[in-house]
């Protein structure tokens, strides 16, 4: 979509008789600022400029730096005597307005920034190196939030408004994005953003944040390429969607693989890669596409591998069953406190599905179709850690066996506050070794040396 093609999305149109289209023009200004005439008149300078180019037949604004120009030239014959670094500065706030995010600009540009939590107008919180601060970005009122609100879910058709309150999105990299306004809300509407890193996250990576040791990575590798089936599991913020992709990586360049997400954010880089995401209902409230429909279509696409973001209702059920009918190799995650509670909201979600399933046979599903845990906890400091790599052995009578493989012991805290510990094996050897070998994966076995 062209910077015209967005900016007419937003009724920025300042021929129009209409008086609350024109007050769009300023929506996204504050009033109390000492530069709000000077923005506003570049605001409708611009799109007078972009009016006339149109009338005239000539090209579309459509890309970043044409515009940036456009508004330094403005705002340099409106205030040429201010110093050359505050015409800049005006500059960027302007284009930030007409064409970005306005005031959440500045932090999605913040590389050190891993979430942005709006709670209302006046009250704004970031997350810098695992810690929650409040930062000094402040909107104009509830309707500037809501400008941006609807300026985030617009191009990709989703909607948010009184009859529907709550949206999940996503922006162009990728990052996550929840909306939740009032009535349902009742400081205001509410934005947080799940920022993704320009450049994922890699093993390498985890390595150096010190969330996996490369024993346990080197094993993971292995289990992913014998196609075992694996769920990486955690609490809200722990870093399993980052995990996943990691792993994802893993996976061979000849595979088909198929993603299924509630917003995409996963971040591939096979070629033969088919990303599929769920859809809320229309306004009249038809036409929603669950995760659930999309993991049964996806048995019909020919998958290699199936990718579920996150499994949290009765798609749990479809997809242990595509495991236990020769999709191996599959990968998804869960919110749960431990690998054990794991067992038992998998069991509550199969539920979900509105099968009314014997408990034992849903837990033989659960255990035949399952091989390896992944769990993964955000530790006090902030940092993430994988703190156990566990396997699903089976039955004994009502109950899924587990066993731990690998696990990571916390020895204390230092004076910075940071957690100390260490990632340590078992000595536990995996049941399913055989099946890795006879799919050609190299095994070591010092891997499993406590």
């Amino acid at each position: 979509m062209s910077l015209l093609e967005r900016l007419e999305r937003q009724k920025f149109d300042v021929k129009s008789e209409d008086k609350q289209k024109t007050e769009n023009i300023e929506m996204s200004l504050d009033t109390a600022d000492p530069n709000f005439q000077l923005k506003s008149k570049v605001h409708r300078n611009i799109i007078e400029i972009i009016n006339k180019r149109a009338m005239d037949g000539k090209d579309n604004i459509d890309n970043k730096q044409e515009l940036m120009d456009i508004i330094e030239d403005l705002v340099d014959q409106e205030e040429s005597n201010l110093p050359r670094v505050e015409r800049l500065m005006l500059s960027r706030e302007i284009y930030d307005e007409v064409a970005g995010l306005g005031p959440l600009e500045p932090l999605l540009a913040d590389s050190e920034i891993t979430e942005i939590m709006v709670n209302g107008p006046k009250s704004v919180y970031i997350e810098k190196k695992g810690k929650i601060i409040e930062s000094n970005v402040k909107f104009r009122d509830d309707k500037h939030v809501m400008h941006i609100i609807n300026r985030i879910v617009s191009p990709i058709g989703r909607r948010v408004d009184e009859s529907s309150p709550m949206v999940d999105a996503r922006l162009k990299d990728g990052s996550r994005v929840n909306a939740i306004i009032p009535p349902i809300s009742l400081v205001g509407p509410t934005i947080t953003i799940r920022k993704f890193s320009k450049d994922p996250i890699t093993a390498k990576n985890l390595l150096q944040f010190g969330t996996i040791n490369g024993y346990m990575l080197a094993f993971l590798e292995a289990c992913v390429r014998g196609k075992l089936n694996i769920i990486v599991s955690g609490g809200t913020g722990s870093g399993k969607t980052t995990f996943l992709n990691v792993l994802s990586g893993y996976i061979p360049e000849n595979e088909r693989i198929i993603t299924i997400e509630d917003a995409a954010e996963l971040q591939l880089k096979q070629k033969h890669v088919i990303t599929l995401e769920s859809r809320p209902a229309n306004t009249e409230g038809t036409g929603s596409i669950t995760i659930r429909d999309l993991v049964r279509n996806s048995l019909r696409m020919r998958p290699d591998r199936i990718i579920v973001g996150e499994v949290r209702s009765g798609e749990a059920l479809d997809m242990l069953q595509a495991m236990n009918t020769g999709h191996d190799g599959s990968i998804a995650t869960g919110h749960a406190n431990s690998p054990r509670e794991l067992m038992s909201r998998l069991e509550t979600m199969v539920l979900m599905a509105g099968m009314e399933l014997p408990l034992k046979a849903i837990r033989e599903q659960i255990s035949s179709a399952l091989d390896i845990v992944v769990h993964q906890e955000r530790m006090r400091d902030g940092s993430r850690k994988v703190v156990s790599i566990t396997e699903i052995v089976g039955m004994e009578g009502d109950i899924i066996t587990l066993q731990d493989i690998f696990v990571y012991k916390q020895s204390g805290v230092d004076n910075q506050g940071n957690i100390k510990g260490n990632f340590r094996a078992t000595g536990v050897v995996p049941s399913f070794m055989e099946k890795l070998v006879s799919n050609g994966i190299l095994i070591k076995d010092d891997w499993f040396m406590n």
